[in-house]
């Protein structure tokens, strides 16, 4: 009966919820699965890890590009809420020095959801000796550290949700 004198604070804490689709098909699975205890052990912040099935990164939601490794294999996306996206292709990929990576974007770019940000060459990633897990990660910040649900299966990019993730208030 009351419901529309709502608090400010009940308000935006209603707001805080963020639905992140995938960036890239493929397989959803748990971080933990990652071969690397550095994202494993959730040391770069919570998240889930995807095995992918098509070389090609998209923005999940609109934002701007925070940073670009110059090897093109990772990136951090920003919200416009603040919450920061770690999206790392590959495990250990950052030794072929951009080989099998084409990067359509620079730190700085506005992008938009669903636009190509990396593409990238699966099979010579796998060829060369390395796995092609890719974690998504909320980096850890003050205002966004729990996630709040992880959605594991099969995901296609851009359409299936992998994250909701709530802010501390």
């Amino acid at each position: 009966m009351f419901s529309r004198w709502k608090s400010k604070k009940e308000e935006k804490h209603a707001e805080a919820s963020i639905e992140i689709p995938a960036p890239v098909s493929g397989q959803a699975v748990p971080l933990t699965d990652v071969p690397d205890e550095t994202f494993a052990g959730g040391h770069m912040g919570k998240g889930i890890a995807i095995e992918p099935t098509e070389g090609r990164l998209i923005a999940p939601f609109d934002g701007i590009i925070a940073h670009v490794v110059k090897t093109n294999h990772a990136l951090i996306l920003e919200h416009s809420s603040g919450l920061q996206l770690l999206m790392h292709i590959g495990i250990d990929t950052v030794s072929l020095k951009g080989n099998g990576f084409i990067s359509n974007i620079a730190t700085g770019d506005e992008v938009k959801a669903g636009q190509t940000l990396i593409e990238f060459d699966l099979e010579a990633i796998r060829t060369a000796g390395y796995r092609t897990i890719t974690p998504v990660i909320v980096t850890s910040n003050a205002e966004y550290t729990p996630v709040v649900d992880f959605h594991y299966g099969s995901v296609t990019a851009g359409k299936n949700s992998i994250l909701t993730v709530a802010s501390k208030l």
